[in-house]
């Protein structure tokens, strides 16, 4: 799977494992304000952590370092859409 950012990036994202699927949702922990979804806890290791796990190529320190802020949320927020839609999928 690849998925396309809104600068042109162009990042392939590898097939994980059930077992590391639920390690990246286990770990995620959202900040709640007045009952609504304000952003992620601990955002940045978090981001990271998927990062490393789900793309498929270099994900050295310098290799992550070139992305910026806004790609890394765009990247992370596209991997958490299509993990989670994989928990939906219809059964027959």
């Amino acid at each position: 799977m690849e998925i396309k950012l809104k600068t042109g990036r162009k990042v392939k994202i590898k097939e994980v494992t059930l077992d590391e699927r639920d390690s990246l949702m286990d770990g995620l922990s959202y900040k709640i304000v007045d009952g609504n979804v304000e952003g992620v806890e601990m955002m940045h290791s978090t981001m990271t952590k998927w990062m490393r796990t789900c793309i498929d190529g270099d994900t050295s320190d310098e290799a992550l370092m070139d992305f910026s802020l806004e790609e890394k949320t765009e990247l992370f927020i596209s991997m958490q859409g299509k993990l989670i839609l994989g928990e939906k999928k219809a059964s027959k």
